[in-house]
């Protein structure tokens, strides 16, 4: 058999819509098309799969999974999927045509980047697979080909050709190698089953070599680069690249750790420090430069530190943010704005949080379980934890016992003491009760106890003071007034974007 040359499709229309007018790229399983929908007159990106391909069941089923994976995405830093379907026996995918360059292609023309355009390009891409974690599913193929920037500068996660969905044990099957061997992680090099911090691993790799403009490991062969990546440490960053800071180069360092416990945990810790090394370089250069600015125009008033378990001493990172100091302090203003209570962000270490669970057992027991990831996954503006939509502007018409409501809890690593409850939301004016409890959960409201704070009419960044007077492992939001619905139809219901605990 032999493969249908790209160029003969030129003029192709599939489906009666999408007519296809010049090549964008071509790979081993597909070829990219610009195409006109006529239907919408707009143009959108085709990608075709190859018809010997498409004779192979499992790269048939390969190719189908990533049009239903990409479809269950959605946000700004994901290309998103507007189509799909068979003609002619071309299986297709139909995607938003994004106007602009690959970051690899950026990366060739312009070497190594700026340290600045780096970070954030970086925090956007790890934005974008968060959501994809939060699916449960894994990319396995973070690379700079895979990662679009259009016109105004963002960047945009694409290709999930070969992802997978996580099983019950949070790993996808070992079998063949997949992904580029030049960010491939150690255990998907040597074949071992992956999870999220797999495609951590890639990330990094791909921040080193914005930074530095070339990849970390050359060998005579790719199965002698995935070796290195098994066997050898990147090398220093601060050395190839000696402007870059202790806080950008500990990212790096923490996220290509050979062994996986080792790396963040969660693409949301990465964010968080992704976001202070932003902060610290921008403050460092007296001003923002670039893609910079619109991404710490997102960017919290931070916790002001690196997560916990960095390597760097907290002396240095301390020693450098008081160098940045009164620069700083201006660059916070300008890019994260006054009021809001977001100031509040800064008050207190930050307790770390194993998990967030939705939480109603006044109903059916679910609350949005497909969405509460979101309210702990780093990124406080591009996505949400969603209750489910009510007619009534009171839970008391809806629910039943002493204490009508809804809510999701927080489950720390360790006990702890928190001082006061930090939750951005879309649809403020809500009212809620915060619950601790040692142990559990518990099964029912009463089981919490006494509520250990309170906010009433809350605002879009709100600061809830907390007294708990022992430690405590399990920390419930529990909204007993809903806000307006983001819809127009008129219904009620809460959302959560950000929830964070503080000492």
């Amino acid at each position: 058999m032999t493969t249908q040359p790209s160029s003969s499709m030129i003029g192709t229309v599939l489906s009666d819509r999408y007519r296809l007018e010049a090549k964008l790229g071509s790979g081993g399983m597909s070829t990219v098309y610009l195409a006109r929908d006529a239907t919408l007159d707009r143009p959108v990106a085709v990608k075709v799969m190859h018809r010997e391909m498409s004779e192979q069941e499992d790269q048939l089923q390969r190719f189908r999974q990533e049009a239903r994976a990409v479809a269950k995405l959605s946000h700004p830093n994901v290309v998103s999927v507007i189509d799909a379907g068979e003609d002619g026996g071309h299986p297709y995918i139909v995607f938003e045509y994004v106007k602009g360059e690959t970051l690899k292609q950026r990366i060739k023309r312009e070497g190594a980047l700026d340290v600045q355009d780096a970070i954030a390009y970086a925090i956007e891409v790890a934005r974008g697979l968060g959501v994809a974690h939060a699916r449960n599913m894994v990319h396995r193929d973070i690379k700079p080909q895979n990662v679009l920037i259009d016109e105004e500068g963002r960047a945009k996660l694409t290709d999930f050709g070969i992802s997978r969905q996580l099983e019950q044990d949070g790993v996808t099957a070992t079998g063949r190698v997949l992904g580029t061997t030049d960010y491939v992680a150690p255990e998907q090099a040597m074949g071992k089953p992956v999870d999220p911090r797999s495609d951590v691993y890639s990330l990094g790799v791909v921040l080193y070599e914005m930074l530095v403009g070339q990849v970390p490991f050359s060998a005579d062969s790719q199965v002698g680069v995935a070796m290195k990546h098994v066997n050898e440490e990147l090398p220093d960053v601060q050395r190839r690249r000696p402007e870059v800071s202790a806080a950008v180069a500990l990212v790096v360092e923490r996220a290509t750790a050979k062994d996986p416990a080792e790396r963040y945990q969660r693409v949301g810790e990465m964010v968080d420090d992704l976001e202070t090394a932003l902060e610290v370089e921008a403050a460092r250069a007296g001003t923002t430069t670039g893609e910079a600015t619109s991404v710490l125009d997102a960017v919290p008033p931070p916790k002001r530190k690196l997560s916990r378990r960095s390597r760097l001493s907290w002396a240095a990172i301390a020693a450098l943010l008081l160098v940045a100091g009164a620069t700083l302090l201006a660059v916070q203003l300008i890019s994260s704005g006054i009021g809001g209570g977001g100031a509040n962000e800064g008050k207190g270490a930050p307790v770390k949080v194993a998990s967030a669970t939705d939480y109603d057992p006044q109903g059916d027991a679910e609350e949005g379980s497909d969405t509460v990831d979101f309210a702990v996954d780093g990124n406080p503006t591009g996505t949400a934890w969603e209750s489910e939509h009510y007619d009534a502007d009171s839970f008391e018409e809806i629910k039943t016992g002493p204490e009508a409501g809804v809510g999701l809890y927080l489950t720390t690593a360790s006990p702890s003491t928190p001082k006061r409850m930090i939750v951005r939301s879309p649809t403020p004016g809500w009212d809620a009760k915060v619950y601790a409890a040692p142990s559990g959960p518990p099964e029912d409201l009463e089981g919490w106890g006494e509520p250990v704070g309170e906010a009433t009419g809350a605002s879009g960044t709100q600061e809830i003071d907390l007294d708990v007077r022992r430690p405590a492992t399990y920390f419930l939001l529990w909204f007993t007034t809903p806000s307006e619905a983001r819809d127009e139809a008129g219904r009620y219901q809460v959302e959560v974007s950000d929830v964070k605990l503080l000492d």
